[in-house]
């Protein structure tokens, strides 16, 4: 998902407009190199236990030639077909004005299928996508961490009882330096992380250069040899060789902090190379080893690779990786709450900004500790990254199923591909991503209820509170008084006074219930009384000069409209600044907001279910207020109470 870091880069990007121009190129080539930093370090740390997983996970394998160039062969394949086909060649043309992600792409579609009677399932699939995610952000993070520092007992079989300690240690040091930003660590992760791909990468070419008969697994015959072979076993050994896999998501997530073209050259120059050396590398140093010792290395391929000298630094140097891969997804789960609550999916949260200059580097405190929490009680509770594995997975399948789901919407209703090209390849897509999920779902007993669980409360959460959302504006707008009859009457009946009131409005029609609050218990109106609705629209950014709409409704009042993208900071006193057409410009200190907060009351004929009206009363009582999220002045606010039935 996004990573704050890299927003200045991308913005730097934006601005070079002459195509092949040396400055072009140069920035081209800054954005590849920061992509390499944050984006690909999930995929980059498979290495650590995708390979390993395969042979002795829950369905262990045979270690001899059939399985390895088989295993071999299937990565490569996934690889190719899954991230650099599926993910890095088409999905990334979906993007919402450079914007990628779920989110963004419901909100894409959303804007084409909202009056077609299937629109409503495209939308909740994507929000099902998100909820997945939180499940893939509080894995992560423990079983990259885990994986590395568990190449200590590859240096030193006596430091096993270290490795819980030692992980929980870095995973609480890398939560608690959330809050204060991460741009300064930022500008170490791509220098690590070059160093990190090109060591895997040496370090499987010196395998294959010994053992160059593993390059036969680049024939998909050896897969499809396995298959034959081995069926069952074979579709088992999917749900480990798809961890090589993970973190293709987040590619096409933070796609608007890089672009396409450095993401690309990023993955297929350097990266992606890289990986495939390492993967072919374990599977050349396994093939050349007898029984027992094949045995003996599968248990950690991957730092056995190296020299003995160079283990421990390949181990402080894979942590540091896994590091850099938490701190990814963790920022990442932060843009995405940002974006659900835009959108309106999430109540308000506490959203903290670590940069004066950077709107997008964010740090949001519940959802920072309540991964936090989650990390530590999975590796309390799994012990190992081998016992993890068997959680990890299905967040991710079931994502990427989703994600194929809705590319096929857009390759079908707004690209209008002809079908010829359209079927093949979403029947590729569907039957290679449908495969992964399903081989998953038999990791449910041994730790994949985890993920499942956590993306089944999310989804509750998310769509209690856009259901409820929805039908308290809906009652609200019923019960509305109409605008214009209220200023005529209220204009002769009641006292003017010195000043600005603004009065928050969720809807963009009718009276507010804090102005009729207002005079009825005060009895008076200011000289200026602006009724504002904030709007987040469909799409990540909404230009400047199109972001008010202001009606002159007569009589001293107003009605302003402020537009704002999913993926932009609502700060209604810096958006007033650039308003014309409300009279005078707005002065903070004449100026009062005034916030309804609603009670709710049990309806007679309630339109939910009463535990999903409890919960979304729950969460209205806790969402953080109005005042905190559009940033309104604390001593210029004034909060009116109402009740309303739900």
């Amino acid at each position: 998902m996004s990573v704050e870091s890299s927003e200045s880069a991308g913005a730097q990007g934006s601005t070079v407009q002459t195509h092949g121009s040396p400055q072009r190129n140069t920035a081209i080539a800054k954005l590849a190199a920061g992509a390499i930093g944050i984006v690909f370090g999930d995929i980059g740390t498979s290495p650590l236990y995708a390979f390993r997983e395969t042979f002795i996970g829950a369905h262990p394998l045979e270690l001899d030639h059939i399985h390895v160039l088989g295993v071999v062969s299937l990565i490569f394949w996934s690889m190719t077909l899954v991230v650099t086909i599926q993910y890095v060649s088409i999905t990334m043309r979906a993007d919402n004005k450079g914007q990628g992600g779920s989110l963004a792409l419901v909100a894409l579609i959303s804007g084409v299928m909202r009056r077609s009677k299937y629109g409503w399932l495209a939308i909740l699939l994507g929000v099902f996508a998100t909820a997945l995610f939180y499940g893939d952000s509080m894995i992560t993070p423990a079983i990259s961490v885990l994986s590395a520092v568990e190449g200590l007992t590859v240096v030193q079989p006596g430091l096993g009882h270290l490795v819980i300690p030692i992980a929980l240690t870095l995973l609480v040091f890398l939560f608690l330096l959330q809050s204060r930003g991460t741009a300064k660590i930022g500008a170490l992760f791509a220098p690590v992380m070059f160093v990190y791909f090109a060591t895997i990468g040496t370090l499987g070419i010196i395998q294959i250069i010994e053992h160059p008969t593993i390059l036969f697994a680049f024939n998909p015959w050896y897969a499809v040899q396995f298959f034959l072979t081995d069926g069952v076993k074979a579709f088992l050994a999917l749900g480990s060789v798809v961890l090589a896999v993970t973190g293709s998501e987040a590619l096409f997530a933070d796609m608007g902090h890089f672009g396409k073209k450095p993401m690309r050259i990023a993955w297929y120059g350097f990266v992606m190379p890289a990986l495939l050396c390492n993967y072919f590398g374990q599977g050349a140093m396994i093939l050349s080893l007898d029984a027992a010792g094949a045995a003996a290395a599968i248990e950690s391929p991957f730092f056995i690779m190296a020299p003995e000298m160079l283990r421990l630094p390949l181990v402080i140097l894979a942590t540091m990786a896994t590091f850099i891969a938490s701190q990814a997804v963790i920022s990442g789960s932060f843009s995405v709450t940002h974006q659900a609550i835009q959108l309106g999916f999430i109540p308000r949260l506490t959203i903290k900004h670590t940069s004066a200059s950077e709107a997008g580097q964010i740090y949001i405190p519940f959802i920072n500790w309540a991964i936090m929490i989650a990390v530590i009680l999975l590796v309390l509770t799994f012990q190992s990254s081998s016992n993890l594995a068997s959680a990890y997975g299905i967040a991710v399948t079931g994502a990427m199923f989703i994600d194929t789901c809705l590319l096929a919407i857009v390759m079908v209703v707004l690209w209008k591909w002809k079908l010829w090209i359209t079927i093949p390849l979403l029947a590729i897509f569907f039957i290679v991503d449908g495969a992964y999920f399903a081989a998953n779902l038999t990791k449910v007993p041994d730790g994949g209820w985890f993920p499942l669980a956590v993306g089944g409360v999310a989804f509750i959460i998310l769509t209690t509170w856009a259901k409820g959302r929805q039908i308290m504006r809906k009652n609200m707008a019923e019960a509305a008084m109409p605008i214009e009859i209220f200023t005529k009457s209220a204009a002769n009946s009641a006292t003017r006074v010195p000043g600005t009131a603004i009065f928050m409005a969720s809807s963009s029609a009718g009276v507010p219930s804090a102005l009729l609050h207002n005079i009825k218990h005060n009895k008076v109106i200011h000289e200026r009384v602006v009724i504002l609705t904030v709007n987040i629209n469909d799409v990540p950014t909404v230009d400047a000069d199109k972001r008010c709409e202001v009606k002159d409704l007569g009589n001293g009042f107003y009605r302003l409209i402020l537009h704002f993208g999913f993926m932009q900071e609502t700060d209604v006193p810096e958006a007033l600044k650039a308003v014309k057409g409300c009279g005078m410009e707005f002065d903070m200190m004449t100026t009062s907001f005034f916030l309804s907060r609603q009670t709710l009351l049990p309806s007679k004929k309630p339109e939910m279910m009463i535990w999903r009206e409890k919960l979304f009363s729950w969460l209205l009582r806790n969402a953080a207020t109005a005042m905190e999220f559009f940033k309104l002045p604390t001593n210029r606010v004034v909060e009116l109470g109402s009740q309303m039935e739900i």
